[in-house]
């Protein structure tokens, strides 16, 4: 049964906009100094947080395929880890003061949107249905 990686890259790549989301809200926070761009940014880095987490328990219960195929398989959930553990922070960065959050909340941002890019790229690497696993 091949639903595993199905469920895997719908995570995975629902958490990749809302990253984007909240990297380019905190690039108009950081123009405009609106307050409600960081609240935006917020609620997004949440939503993302979520269909990381979603991510993740997908990845793990496909564990059968990660044994399997070595370590190819394992960039993909060391990388949303990396990506989950950034956004939990970033998280935290952006629940201080409007203006405490600048710039660490932008950077952080910038950085989890490109782990979730590579996420996504390597869950649809890996799991290609016509190639061999």
């Amino acid at each position: 049964m091949r639903t595993q990686p199905a469920l895997k890259q719908l995570f995975t790549s629902a958490a990749l906009p809302l990253f984007l989301g909240a990297a380019l809200s905190d690039c108009a926070y950081k123009s405009s100094y609106e307050i409600q761009w960081m609240n935006f940014s917020s609620w997004l880095i949440i939503g993302a947080l979520v269909f990381a987490t979603l991510a993740i328990i997908a990845t793990l219960a496909d564990g059968g395929q990660l044994r399997a195929a070595g370590s190819r398989r394992w960039i993909s959930l060391i990388v949303l880890l990396v990506v989950w553990i950034l956004g939990v922070i970033n998280a935290f960065v952006h629940a201080r003061d409007a203006w405490a959050m600048m710039p660490t909340g932008w950077v952080l941002s910038l950085v989890c949107a490109v782990l979730a890019c590579i996420a996504t790229w390597s869950v649809y690497c890996n799991d290609r249905s016509g190639g061999a696993a």
